[in-house]
């Protein structure tokens, strides 16, 4: 099998790449992915995310380890393992991030991913449907949709513009500078199903000639001449077989499994891979290493006198909620995992806020998403937009099949046990508003005896969790742990590049799928550049 490009992972990137670079009909591509079709109704329907976070076939089942920045605990790592990727099982958030996230990329010495250079990304990969702007784009493939909201968040959101918060009608027209604000959530809805790269990207690009798309095979290694990765080997039905890339390979499959893949050919640290028994091809210490997350602790209140998820997800009520589903589109299930943010600043040292509260009108027993509460509730979810704790993906072993190791190490850094204490207290400060106060009951989680900072931390630590934005494991930059270099081609090797979430500098401030996908549509126009410059070379030899 042979191709242009051989792209691994068919996920929020891979899906972007297979479409920008079949537009060229004389370019053929070669996409592989590990799971099958995206074939779930949990997936289509906006609030099936609830359902997939551990589906047995749909994510990779990951956990990551036991570490003390969660008590010990080995928490749930949900990674989508399906067309679309984890764009096929996230809450849907579209929220880009701050300004001053991409201008800190630059500064790190990364030409060209300043705010200024990525937002046209942003703007063509997304269909707004509140119409092009300056800062929206109207004309992508990416449906993203204005949230249908709750009455009960509704009144957090008075209640944030009550203690000073401003109040912001898009959350992704963010100038430059923006201190606290409260808005409403958007999603990747289109009408009333989920918008993920499988269904905006790959669906169009699957009816043209020009790609293959390879589903559950299981990427083993990348294959190198000398420096040159020239071929993928992956097995599939039993059987191993190798796609030849005429181009480049290009790793898309996550900031898990990229850096896996990296180390488990060879690429990486020379210590980690002897550790694992295997060969070291080409040593780069920053493969796998670097990895940030967001960590989430929630707040949640018992709620009379105002609708919740909680009472409407069974018997009668939820019937009705389909049926209003299915006439108009609108409705509890077209929910994503959060309806409204707030962005704070806790940190006295921080120059724009550094701490995001996500509200969802229900509540979660334990506080983990799952199981929801027996009674009317609703739930505020407060984490640090940039922590500083850093973790890592490892290799256990030369067999692809075993899970690699994965460790965020969340709250190692003070500054983000700091953080979330502060975010916790805003938290409560919020709720404690005369037009949230009608609404809700006595705090039940953590509790109002949960009070001095050790206690508050000591929570976030039982409780806490992922929210689902690994990033930065393939990081670029031009330091000693720079893993690909601001053209995305991993450095010290050739016709090989890493496109996808672990190749940010540092983790983005909000959520991470949209700037994924910036990152992908950035990428296409960078694989396309390297080609157009390649053809006189290519015309000079023939001749």
């Amino acid at each position: 099998m042979k191709a242009d490009y051989v792209i691994v992972g068919a996920g929020s990137a891979g899906c972007v790449l297979a479409n920008r670079l079949t537009e060229d009909p004389a370019v053929r591509v070669l996409l592989i992915e590990a799971g099958g079709r995206d074939w779930s109704p949990y997936i289509h329907v906006p609030a099936g995310f609830m359902k997939m976070l551990d589906h047995p076939t749909l994510t990779w089942g990951y956990h990551a380890e036991s570490d003390p920045g969660t008590a010990g605990r080995a928490i749930l790592y949900p990674r989508g393992r399906v067309l679309g990727g984890s764009s096929s099982i996230n809450g849907l958030i579209y929220v880009r991030g701050q300004p001053e996230d991409f201008d800190h990329w630059a500064q790190l010495g990364n030409r060209g991913w300043g705010w200024d250079d990525v937002l046209p990304f942003f703007k063509k990969a997304e269909n707004w449907e509140g119409g092009e702007t300056e800062v929206r784009g109207r004309g992508g493939p990416l449906f993203t949709s204005k949230m249908d909201r709750s009455p009960l968040c509704a009144a957090v959101i008075e209640a944030g513009r009550e203690i000073g918060l401003e109040y912001r009608e898009d959350v992704n027209d963010l100038p430059p500078g923006a201190g606290g604000g409260i808005g409403w959530c958007q999603q990747t809805r289109g009408g009333r199903w989920r918008a993920s790269t499988a269904r905006t990207y790959l669906r169009l690009a699957m009816k043209r000639p020009n790609l293959e798309v390879v589903v559950k095979a299981q990427v083993n290694r990348i294959v190198f001449d000398g420096r040159r990765a020239v071929a993928v080997e992956y097995e599939r039905g039993g059987g191993s077989e190798h796609a030849d890339a005429r181009r480049e390979v290009i790793l898309s499959a996550g900031a898990v499994n990229s850096p896996h893949i990296l180390q488990l050919s060879g690429v990486g640290g020379p210590e980690h891979l002897n550790r694992a028994g295997i060969a070291v091809r080409h040593a780069l210490p920053g493969v796998g290493q670097n990895l940030q997350d967001h960590y989430i602790a929630r707040v949640s209140y018992p709620v009379s006198g105002a609708s919740t998820v909680n009472e409407r997800s069974r018997g009668l009520a939820l019937a009705g909620e389909i049926v209003r589903y299915l006439v108009t589109g609108k409705g509890m299930l077209t929910y994503s995992a959060s309806l409204a943010a707030a962005s704070v600043k806790v940190l006295e040292e921080s120059a724009t806020p550094d701490v995001q509260c996500s509200i969802a009108p229900g509540s979660f027993k334990e506080g983990q998403i799952g199981e929801l509460d027996d009674f009317p509730g609703i739930t505020a979810g407060t984490w640090q937009m940039r922590p500083l704790s850093r973790g890592y993906v490892e290799a256990r072993s030369s067999d692809p099949r075993e899970a690699p190791a994965i460790n965020p190490r969340y709250l190692s850094e003070q500054t983000d046990r700091r953080a979330i204490i502060g975010g916790l207290r805003f938290v409560r400060r919020l709720f404690a508003t005369p037009v949230l106060a009608k609404y809700c009951g006595a705090e039940i989680l953590p509790g109002a005896h949960i009070e001095s900072d050790d206690e508050l931390l000591d929570y976030a630590r039982q409780k806490g969790s992922t929210v689902y934005h690994a990033t930065c494991t393939c990081k670029m930059g031009s330091d000693q742990m720079a893993v690909v270099d601001d053209q995305l081609r991993v450095r010290g090797l050739e016709r090989l590049r890493v496109i996808d979430a672990s190749v940010m500098p540092t983790v983005t401030s909000t959520n991470t799928n949209a700037p994924t996908i910036m990152i992908a549509e950035k990428g296409a126009e960078l694989l396309r550049r390297a080609a157009r410059a390649a053809e006189p070379a290519v015309s000079v030899k023939a001749a």
